[in-house]
């Protein structure tokens, strides 16, 4: 209660924010729900429901953690208050304000900022970071979150999220402010006036726009036969609407109807339950509007537009979507097929991708000579091995991708980027729709080639400080006592990120794994099943990974669904006794 009182008594912060809190005065569980602990500020960022309290996002928190950042790039490098850090923001409340106040902490610290003019898409934040030589960049965004949260992403000068090392540092900065007070800031006239704020636009736009189709391939089939293929395109109230029927549109796709209701940018996501493509139900104006054009293909892209999730028809004439594993399947095949056959496949080629990610694409690559190689969730690891990659020469990028909707082709950015990825299922469903076939059918022909993989995941949301108590004794009951079957099948191999080792439990050995530590689970099972346990990172949820591969796809489907069935009874079980 004494954080409580200290905002309410302080002159420190604004009128609004203590009429907000004089009205949970007598709800103690609210109080103390905002107040008891500082929002956490993870490896990445931060993200939270928007409203006044410690363990809430608002003004005074993304200014304190400006500070931090400010205290970080001035005392860790060298000419990053001259380089500066770009900012971009979503369609959500409070991002517009948001991202001024991160602008103003800077200019206050002698930090030159450069700030988009309006929404803009997360990956073209991620572009601008490297177009303009910045230090860093901020994102303001919650995601695919619903419309009470807002987050504060952070990115390093090679345009990708910072990495857990760094992010330490920048943590330990920020937990040093312990009194709002002695953050800096300036009004916008001053910024502006001392050349410490400049606004960015359509420059920066046109140059990531002219980027996104230099780095694809087939551009040449959509010159010829770009009107042949009809697409609906939702930005689900998001920044997609800035970017992806640009370069549709530039690339010459002719047919491309934008679900207008959904175009508008409306902070409170009023046409969907969830601004999520992984959700069926996002897709039910783009389905409507899809028949009436008769479209090929529908894309959707969540609000900040770093996601992609597309559908086509399915064999009885209804649109079905894809998931981010078998998009991830069909553009690693799509574009080792391609290089191969114009013979411009790397000799050291390499596609990475997060370990929850479907392993089908291991079998792709091989067939081609071709790395695939796991890192941590997060796709800031992705972008990290882009950056070692470049740096050393030991291996050609040729895909980045996560299971949760993130795809990267290109080097112009270290983030997942669904404007590439809307232009690459583009050309794709182009050239298979020449070929006579859809998306859902190429498939159907790898799952016949390589065995049928199906991955689900299960998310359990647990809230507040007893939700967050529960994650943390379930994943340490698993870590005191790893279990030697799971679901009836016998565990082959026991993976523990946090304390980087690997068990194989048939030899009775053990390895050290080299990725970084964190706080993830996985167990490789007989019969070819794989489950992973994770706390997410951005919401308050443990989630389960779930993996089967079979003949066709009814043995799949019966496998997985007894699989997950019995999974979540045992760790029922194991939360509730915890």
């Amino acid at each position: 209660m004494s954080r409580y009182r200290d905002w309410l008594m302080s002159d420190y912060f604004d009128e609004k924010t203590k009429e907000e809190l004089e009205a949970i005065k007598e709800d103690e569980a609210e109080i103390e729900d905002r107040f008891y602990k500082n929002l956490e500020f993870g490896t990445g960022g931060m993200r939270g429901i928007m409203g006044a309290g410690t363990n809430r996002i608002n003004k005074y928190i993304v200014r304190k953690a400006t500070q931090g950042l400010a205290n970080y790039i001035i005392n860790y490098s060298e000419d990053g208050q001259e380089k500066g850090v770009v900012i971009a923001h979503d369609s959500r409340h409070n991002s517009p304000e948001f991202s001024l106040e991160a602008a103003l902490v800077l200019a206050a610290n002698g930090i030159k900022t450069y700030l988009f003019d309006g929404m803009r898409t997360t990956p073209e934040l991620s572009f601008a970071v490297r177009e303009l030589d910045a230090i860093g960049g901020i994102v303001i965004t919650a995601s695919h979150n619903p419309p009470e949260y807002n987050g504060y992403k952070l990115y390093w000068d090679d345009g990708g999220q910072v990495v857990p090392a760094q992010a330490r540092d920048i943590i330990a900065e920020i937990e040093e402010i312990d009194d709002f007070s002695i953050v800096k800031t300036i009004d916008e006239d001053e910024a502006l006036d001392q050349d410490l704020l400049e606004y960015i636009g359509s420059e920066i736009d046109e140059k990531y726009q002219d980027t996104v189709i230099d780095v694809l391939i087939d551009t040449e089939l959509v010159e010829e036969k770009g009107e042949d293929l009809s697409i609906v395109y939702t930005p689900l109230h998001g920044t997609g609407i800035t970017a992806v029927p640009q370069v549709l549109d530039k690339l010459g796709f002719t047919k491309v109807a934008v679900v207008e209701a959904q175009a508008d940018g409306n902070s409170d996501f009023p046409t969907v339950e969830s601004p999520n493509p992984e959700e069926r139900s996002a897709f039910e104006l783009a389905f409507e509007l899809a028949e009436e054009k008769e479209a090929d293909l529908v894309l959707a892209t969540d609000p900040d537009c770093d996601r992609l999730a597309p559908a086509v028809k399915d064999s009885s004439g209804n649109y079905q979507t894809l998931n981010g594993n078998e998009l991830g399947i069909l553009f690693a095949d799509y574009l080792l097929k391609s290089s191969s056959e114009s013979g411009e496949l790397p000799d050291n080629g390499v596609i990475i991708k997060s370990i929850v990610s479907t392993d089908m694409v291991k079998e792709i690559a091989a067939d081609y000579d071709v790395e695939v190689l796991d890192v941590l969730t997060g796709f800031k690891f992705i972008g990290e091995k882009i950056t070692e990659f470049e740096e050393t020469g030991d291996k050609e990028f040729i895909m980045g991708f996560e299971e949760s909707l993130g795809y990267l082709v290109g080097k112009h950015a270290r983030d997942k980027d669904a404007v590439v990825a809307a232009a690459l299922a583009a050309i794709m469903a182009l050239k298979y729709k020449e070929e006579g076939k859809t998306l859902l059918q190429r498939l159907a022909e790898l799952r016949e080639q390589y065995g049928y993989y199906l991955e689900d995941l299960e998310s359990i949301r647990l809230e507040g400080k007893e939700g967050q108590e529960v994650i943390e004794k379930t994943l340490a009951s698993l870590r005191a006592k790893s279990p030697e079957k799971i679901a009836g099948r016998k565990v082959k191999v026991a993976k523990d990120y946090q304390e980087s080792k690997v068990v194989y439990l048939e030899e009775d050995r053990e390895e050290k794994l080299k990725l970084p530590q964190s706080n993830v689970l996985q167990y490789l099972l007989e019969g070819e099943a794989k489950l992973t346990i994770r706390p997410s990172g951005t919401e308050p949820k443990l989630k389960f990974y779930f993996a089967v591969k079979e003949a066709d796809q009814a043995a799949a489907e019966a496998s997985l669904a007894e699989f997950k069935e019995l999974v979540m009874s045992e760790m029922d079980s194991v939360m509730k006794s915890v």
